[in-house]
């Protein structure tokens, strides 16, 4: 098995001692992603802001392992609040024509720079 790091500057840089996204037998498996803004470095402010940036991060990461958001099979979105579950479903949804992945949400405590939304994933490589 060969293991494979992902890396875009089109997403935030990791926040610790983590990768992007790992390639390993045929799957690409993903790091949170937050709603940072890769150029300014900033959170979006309100979760559906936040959610609209965590899905183009994380297209992109998807994207330099040579996948896609097409290619999801697993996605899990941690919420600060889950009252932001209605909103952020329909951003959810816009990103998909059809065949939508599989999903977990979940309402944490508390999530890094106190962000409203978490979003990891695993794909078809």
């Amino acid at each position: 098995m060969t293991k494979t790091i992902i890396h875009t500057e089109q997403a935030p840089k990791a926040l610790g001692p983590y990768s992007q996204a790992v390639k390993a037998n045929g799957f690409i498996y993903t790091s949170g992603q937050l709603g940072i803004d890769p150029a300014t470095g900033e959170l979006k402010a309100g979760a559906v802001s936040q959610a609209e940036q965590a899905f183009r991060n994380l297209r992109a990461v998807l994207e330099e392992g040579g996948s896609s958001l097409e290619n999801l099979v697993k996605v899990t979105v941690f919420f600060k609040d889950l009252a932001d579950f209605a909103a952020v479903n329909d951003v959810y949804a816009s990103f998909f024509e059809n065949d939508f992945p599989a999903r977990s949400a979940f309402q944490v405590a508390k999530l890094p720079l106190d962000a409203a939304i978490e979003i990891e994933a695993v794909a078809l490589a």
